[in-house]
């Protein structure tokens, strides 16, 4: 009983620099295209695309919600946010790597806002649960906002600000989301990769709080 708490808290606990699992200096094998689009995961992208990344529990479903909406042009599933180099799966879910599960978004502004992107992240998933969404129980599954530039970091906390309130005008927790420049970003296996579009009945946690968001007006320049 000892060993299961001891193993229950090191998941909720995001580890130091001392503890993290050591990684690997090369990048662990993955997969090139997309399964769905065919399109090149890791780029070169069109010219113009930006990317953006988020962290909102178990990645298989979260991807699929991002590789449907119209505007993104690639998607791909990975890990982010913590401290060992190049981790794989299995390492992330120990806790001990400091990784959450993140899906890359790869978006022409032309066609979907970042605005967009950050409703469906903020709906589609509970950003007050902490180190845990659902069921799902653990530093890998915390909600996460990993920002390219200084407008889509500004336009992330005032949405951040905005929905806050709507949820307490609800009765709900306060947000635990981080919001960060992205740090660097692991490609996850082949396998996790589009997971949802090979395994249609496969498992997808995700559950929104059933409050909309209204993400404010970028500011003007």
């Amino acid at each position: 009983m000892f060993f299961l708490s001891d193993m229950l808290n090191k998941k909720l606990k995001l580890p130091t620099a001392k503890d993290a699992l050591p990684g690997r200096e090369r990048a662990i094998p993955t997969a090139s295209k997309h399964h769905v689009s065919k399109r090149p995961l890791h780029g070169p992208y069109p010219e113009g695309l930006e990317v953006a990344y988020f962290g909102m529990g178990c990645f298989w479903g979260a991807e699929r919600l991002f590789w449907e909406t119209p505007g993104v042009w690639v998607t791909a599933v990975g890990y982010q946010g913590g401290v060992t180099p190049n981790p794989t799966y299995q390492e992330t879910c120990t806790g001990l790597t400091g990784h959450a599960e993140v899906v890359m978004v790869v978006y022409d502004p032309s066609e979907v806002s970042y605005a967009e992107l950050l409703r469906i992240f903020w709906e589609s998933h509970d950003p007050t649960q902490g180190m845990r969404q659902g069921n799902d129980v653990g530093t890998t599954y915390r909600s996460a906002i990993y920002t390219t530039t200084d407008a889509q970091h500004a336009e992330a906390v005032a949405s951040k600000e905005a929905y806050e309130n709507a949820l307490a005008a609800a009765g709900r927790s306060r947000i635990t989301t981080e919001i960060e420049p992205a740090p660097a970003f692991y490609f996850a296996e082949a396998d996790h990769q589009q997971y949802l579009a090979k395994n249609p009945f496969g498992y997808c946690g995700l559950k929104g709080t059933g409050v909309a968001c209204a993400v404010p007006a970028p500011a003007s320049a």
